[in-house]
């Protein structure tokens, strides 16, 4: 323990579940309509935050079906998408059809991921044994021997010792709870970082175009409705190079690669209007200790390649509350038992990054790498743009990925 000034207050339950983002969110909600009497702490006062992942798939659109929540979640304002088309060195290419899927919701739906865990708050409202506690931040580890038994918090009105029988990290890739288990990452590398940023969008500006990738240069772009949501990604630590070449001269370039964002550019006034999203893939040997379990991001960080971390953070939910709700109701699982969530989502996880390394090492590398040569589209691009039948083969690993989960957890009798 550290030398943090005496709690205000104790609780306990029997799981705490520490970060309110999509792992963290939909466990809660699980467990809580399991009947699991559970915390859990976000640090923020609200999920309000801009540049985070908010693509939902079809996996998670499954999963909302399943538990009765999706007719008033696709009421909220979202965007869909089932073809993905680029230009590859002014070459268009089609590089998936989710229409082709047989799919109950053959789409990704583009929504903020604040009015995602904002709906999944209020949905659990009606459960009596689910609390979120907003601005309340997980600090350190409450141990017991070599058992983990809570975390100690910072609220606004102090400390608090949040005493649990299981403690989950669902706190992403910067984990706090997994800096004070001494649980290390193993980093697989990314050859590129993120500029994110957003361009004002006109009501009769139209494009389908979601990838371009040029001699140097590749850029995303997502029609949310009323702007475009950008980004440009660069080359491993070049931030500062493009920083150095000044505002106007990057803006130039996303002009000349996406006339569209001609007007609304405008909108970028500083480097202050773009946001630097460090790209990192790595993953845990090792979920657990006794009394405590990683998932989501604290256990694996996602490439945002096909966008899908959102969603295999959803499915680490559905699979750790299929495997322990039950045990749950008795005490803390045993570690043997808590490792099963790692045993059912290792496969899966390290499928997709590997998938995710393949894109990025021969794709996204060597476009990045520039050079006077014309861009080739590569052979396998060829060969789903032209044959329409291949293009569900990666829309069905974009939408439902390895192995997807669905809901097995029972939901507790209504009192």
């Amino acid at each position: 323990m550290t030398s943090d000034p005496p709690s205000s207050a104790t609780m306990k339950v029997r799981c705490c579940i520490v970060g309110g983002g999509p792992a963290g969110m939909m466990l809660g909600y699980l467990l809580g309509r399991a009947g699991i009497e559970v915390v859990v702490l976000e640090k923020h006062a609200d999920f309000f935050r801009d540049f985070r992942g908010d693509t939902v798939h079809p996996s998670t659109l499954e999963v909302m079906d399943e538990l009765g929540l999706i007719d008033g979640f696709l009421k909220l304002p979202h965007q869909r998408l089932q073809k993905m088309d680029g230009l590859f060195g002014g070459t268009p290419v089609r590089i998936a059809d989710l229409s082709r899927l047989r799919t109950k919701y053959p789409f990704i739906a583009f929504m903020p991921q604040w009015d995602f865990l904002n709906f999944l708050r209020e949905a659990g409202q009606r459960f009596a044994s689910l609390e979120v506690m907003m601005s309340t931040e997980a600090v350190d580890l409450i141990r017991r021997g070599e058992t983990i038994a809570g975390v100690r918090a910072k609220r606004p009105d102090g400390f608090a010792d949040i005493e649990a029988d299981l403690t989950i990290a669902c706190d992403g890739r910067h984990s706090t709870v997994r800096e004070r288990a001494g649980l290390a990452a193993e980093e697989i590398g990314a050859p590129m970082d993120v500029l994110w940023f957003r361009a004002g969008r006109r009501p009769d500006e139209t494009e389908n175009v979601l990838a371009r990738v040029e001699p140097g240069k590749m850029m995303i772009t997502f029609d949310r409705g009323d702007y475009w949501q950008c980004a440009y990604i660069i080359a491993k630590g070049q931030h500062g190079a493009v920083k150095a070449r000044g505002l106007q001269a990057l803006l130039d370039d996303v002009v000349r690669m996406a006339p569209v964002l001609r007007s609304g550019i405008t909108e970028v006034k500083s480097f202050d209007d773009i946001k630097l999203l460090t790209v990192a893939i790595n993953r845990l040997e090792r979920w657990t200790q006794p009394g405590l379990l990683c998932i989501g991001d604290a256990a694996h960080a996602m490439s945002p390649v096909g966008g899908v971390g959102v969603n295999l953070a959803v499915q680490d939910a559905v699979a750790t509350a299929n495997l322990l709700a039950e045990k749950l109701r008795d005490g803390c699982p045993s570690e043997h038992e808590l490792d099963a969530v790692r045993r059912r989502r290792e496969f899966p996880v390290k499928m997709t990054q590997r998938m995710q390394m393949v894109v990025q090492n021969n794709v996204i590398s060597g476009a990045l790498q520039g050079g006077d040569r014309p861009l080739k589209v590569p052979l396998l691009v060829r060969l789903i743009t032209a044959l329409p039948w291949l293009q569900g083969i990666p829309a069905r690993l974009l939408a439902l990925g390895v192995r997807p989960e669905h809901v097995h957890s029972k939901a507790a009798p209504a009192p």
